[in-house]
């Protein structure tokens, strides 16, 4: 069974919520319960759960004050972390760019099952956790453009720069991430998702498969139906819609 403890400072939400996890997921069994900040802190620390399920708003302050004040007695939180909000649009944005688990609000279970099937995959591995210290510098600093992001890969999380990141490519429902001074890097994501990411940071969809940093652009060959040059020596085939606008970027630069 995979223990867990659910935080949230409505009683008949942490109900549902609980009712949700006995249907779709009954290998996740609660160990405590907590509705606040100072009763979240104190359930983790004397539980040790697998993972945790919070909520953002809680009467006292928020799920990221729990997070700081473990990090600060403990060193660090060892499980995995599952926020469940209703808005927060910028949290959401943190999230992703660190590879954390959320769900919004109504739960939807078919969500629920694919987080917990994360879950169960990841928790034989050796996680460092370290992209939940990346989640907090991002909260705390409040800034629009992320410089890091944490990557989830089959052995674990990885963080990297993102103006190391040199382009994308799709591979059917997977990215693969190609990163300067790295070996090339596979994610179970779309790269719909990551344009949607990284688009205000540098990066251009030029195809279907290919999302570039414009930074690691080398030229433009219009011969042989149009290609970009990148700095690693990659010849990316440029969609015909793509070329008008690729161009215009590049009198920009």
């Amino acid at each position: 069974m995979i223990s867990a403890v659910l935080i949230d400072d409505d009683k008949n939400l942490r109900n549902a919520m609980k009712g949700l996890l006995e249907m779709y997921a009954p290998e996740i069994a609660i160990a405590g319960e907590a509705d606040s900040v100072k009763t979240g802190t104190a359930a983790i620390a004397s539980h040790k759960p697998d993972v945790v399920f919070m909520d953002i708003q809680l009467g006292d302050g928020t799920g990221f004050d729990i997070l700081e004040q473990i990090t600060k007695k403990q060193g660090g939180l060892a499980c995995h972390v599952v926020f469940i909000t209703a808005h927060e649009q910028y949290a959401v944005k943190a999230f992703r760019f660190s590879a954390l688990d959320y769900l919004l609000k109504p739960v939807d279970p078919e969500e629920l099952r694919k987080v917990v099937e994360k879950i169960k995959k990841t928790l034989s591995g050796n996680d460092s956790f370290s992209h939940i210290d990346l989640l907090l510098e991002n909260i705390r600093k409040k800034v629009d453009k992320f410089k890091r992001i944490a990557l989830s890969t089959s052995d674990g999380i990885h963080l990297f720069e993102v103006s190391d990141i040199i382009r994308l490519e799709s591979q059917d429902n997977y990215t693969k991430f190609y990163i300067k001074n790295n070996k090339p890097v596979l994610i179970a994501k779309t790269l719909k998702e990551y344009e949607d990411l990284l688009s205000e940071q540098g990066f251009e969809r030029i195809h279907q498969s290919h999302l570039i940093n414009l930074a690691y652009l080398k030229s433009y060959i219009k011969k042989d139906g149009g290609y970009a040059v990148m700095a690693d020596n990659s010849n990316l085939p440029i969609s015909q819609r793509k070329k008008e606008r690729l161009q215009e970027l590049l009198k920009s630069l």
